[in-house]
């Protein structure tokens, strides 16, 4: 009857595995030790699939130099693609967040594919006389550098993603600036009245702030492209052969399909952290762009009827348990707590970023977790705002015109045809009394013929005005 465990060794002591398990004794404690988040790194599932790609091309760029043996590259090669495939999440438990700079996520991928290329080759598990997770599968590297590099593809493929999301909800509010185009409605400064503008451009100016940052996304995830694969402890090289970094860089772009650049400075390379710094900015500012965003649509959609009501949501769920016909603007509002999150996750990475000693920066892993939950958060975020919210936004015209004609704010355009002054006077006179501005200016006053007026209030005229002044 085979064993359902095994024995396996560190320099720590020896520890009972069970055998079903791909990982080994360092993943075991690594699982004592870090009770932090209860998120593994099995969430994480591109980060496992960036590692294995990490650890393939250091095998073939290993036994092209000759210092590795084909059947072990091939059978770590073999392992390494049954990871890239998305098999055994199950066996990467470590937690995301952890000490040690990221060796416990190290060595739980080095030991699971030691483990299933000793299965390749025949062998039982933990059996490491043929593939070991450190003389092998972590040959000419070490988790000063595999650990960043693979966060590096994983981020380059997550930032991908998210500024796909970002660029899609800015085609939902430009497909909404199409529609409102002919919708004239108030502008307004300090939440008072300012000058008529169209719904259709407010909400092309959303399209258009949220894709400057889909820019900005693209020239964050380029930083991902450069590594120091090669580094190993601190950027000196130590224990890896000649030409060894080079070519390891030139296999993980060809085998991940992410061109890579070697860092010029291994050793600056290894202890700095600027370019996550850089990623984590660009999310705090989109996260802050769209919270803004929900904010004008929960403005703008307030009342019904003792608000602002230019726009309707989609109604999606009874906002209250005790106000019956009450609905809340609920996806805005959860949009709103999601970039919340990542404005504080941004804080935790400048703090981790400056917290880095010397030649090597610890806090990794808490940067990871931070950038890793923000890009997803938020990719999320933008989806649930697309479908669930501004593909569905209703515009209330007959309302918005309703309010443009009642302001006192289109006395601004008689400014150049009457002064300053005299335009003041009228909106005084406006306020006081509750009438209306064309009726003091064309009717009581005779300061404008109606023809006048109507050449100036015309819904052309005051979403693309022109400079009249006689």
């Amino acid at each position: 009857m085979p064993q359902s465990h095994r024995i396996e060794h560190d320099f720590l002591g020896e520890k009972q595995i069970d055998n079903h398990l791909y990982y080994g004794v360092q993943t075991a404690r690594a699982l004592e030790n870090f009770h932090i988040t209860g998120i593994p790194i099995s969430k994480e599932p591109l980060l496992i699939k960036a590692f294995a790609y990490v650890k393939q091309a250091a095998a073939k760029a290993n036994h092209a130099l000759g210092v590795l043996d084909a059947r072990v590259a091939g059978a770590i090669s073999h392992a390494c693609d049954r990871l890239i495939a998305g098999e055994l999440l199950d066996q990467f438990p470590t937690d995301m967040i952890q000490g040690g700079a990221g060796t416990s996520v190290n060595m739980n991928v080095n030991e699971v594919i030691a483990n299933l290329a000793l299965e390749f080759l025949g062998h039982p598990k933990g059996d490491y006389q043929y593939v070991h997770p450190n003389n092998h599968v972590n040959f000419s590297q070490s988790t000063n550098d595999a650990y960043p590099t693979a966060l590096r593809l994983a981020l380059y493929w997550k930032i991908g993603v998210y500024a796909e999301a970002l660029e899609a909800l800015a085609g939902a509010f430009a497909a909404k600036g199409v529609a409102f185009k002919n919708v004239l409605k108030m502008g307004r400064t300090q939440l008072q009245d300012a000058v008529p503008m169209s719904l259709g451009d407010e909400f092309t100016g959303f399209a258009l702030t949220l894709r400057e940052d889909v820019v900005r996304l693209r020239d964050a995830q380029g930083a991902m492209q450069e590594s120091n694969l090669g580094a190993t402890a601190i950027g000196t090289g130590i224990n890896a052969p000649e030409g060894y970094a080079a070519l390891c860089t030139q296999y993980l772009g060809e085998l991940s399909g992410v061109p890579m650049t070697l860092s010029a400075n291994l050793i600056e390379a290894t202890s700095d952290t600027g370019a996550f710094v850089q990623v984590s900015g660009v999310l705090k500012r989109s996260a802050l762009k769209l919270s803004k965003i929900c904010n004008d649509l929960r403005l703008l959609s307030s009342g019904p009827r003792a608000g602002l009501h230019e726009i309707n949501l989609p109604p999606l769920q009874p906002g209250s348990s005790i106000m019956p016909g009450k609905v809340n603007p609920v996806v805005p509002e959860v949009v709103n707590q999601t970039a919340f999150y990542v404005i504080g996750a941004d804080v935790t990475v400048s703090f981790a970023a400056e917290a880095g000693q010397l030649q090597l920066n610890v806090m990794e892993p808490v940067i990871a977790f931070s950038l890793f939950t923000s890009l997803g958060y938020m990719t999320s975020a933008c989806g649930t705002l697309r479908t669930r919210c501004v593909e569905g936004i209703t515009a209330n015209e007959a309302e918005c015109r309703r309010m443009v004609m009642n302001s006192v704010a289109l006395v601004t355009a008689l400014a150049p045809l009457l002064g300053y002054e005299t335009t003041a006077a009228i909106a005084k006179e406006a306020l006081a009394t509750g009438k209306s501005v064309h009726s003091i200016v064309v009717e009581e006053q005779k300061l404008l013929t109606q023809a006048k007026w109507d050449e100036l209030y015309s819904f052309e005229n005051l979403i693309r005005p022109r400079f009249i002044n006689s």
